[in-house]
C-alpha cells in the first residue's frame, strides 16, 4: 500500500512540468541559433554580402556588408539616385550586348 501512495506522490509533483518547459525552450532556443547562422547578414561571418530592399521602388535601399562593415545607401526619390560611388563602366558592342567591366 506504501508503494502505491509513492507512485501518486511523483505523478502529481510541479516541477516535472518545469523540466518539460525547459526542455519546450532549449528547442526553440537551438531553433533561433540556426535561423542566426542561416541568415546572410550574420554578425559572426565575414562574408560579403549586398541585399537590395524594394528593388525598382522609391523607397529602395541597398545595404552592403564587406567584412564586419554595414553600409546602407537609399533611394531618394527616384530610381537610380542616392548615394554611392561609381563601380564600372558599361559598353554597347556592335552586335547589341553589354560588357560590364568593373574599375
Amino acid at each position: 500500500m506504501s508503494l502505491r501512495l509513492m507512485d501518486d506522490l511523483e505523478a502529481d509533483d510541479p516541477i516535472l512540468s518545469v523540466v518539460n518547459l525547459i526542455d519546450v525552450f532549449l528547442v526553440i532556443i537551438a531553433a533561433l541559433l540556426l535561423a542566426i547562422a542561416s541568415n546572410p547578414m550574420n554578425p559572426f561571418t565575414t562574408d560579403d554580402v549586398t541585399i537590395i530592399r524594394n528593388p525598382g521602388q522609391p523607397n529602395m535601399e541597398m545595404i552592403v556588408k564587406k567584412g564586419e562593415v554595414i553600409e546602407h545607401y537609399q533611394a531618394s526619390g527616384e530610381i537610380g539616385s542616392g548615394e554611392g560611388a561609381k563601380a564600372g563602366v558599361a559598353y554597347r558592342m556592335k552586335d547589341g550586348s553589354f560588357v560590364y567591366v568593373p574599375e
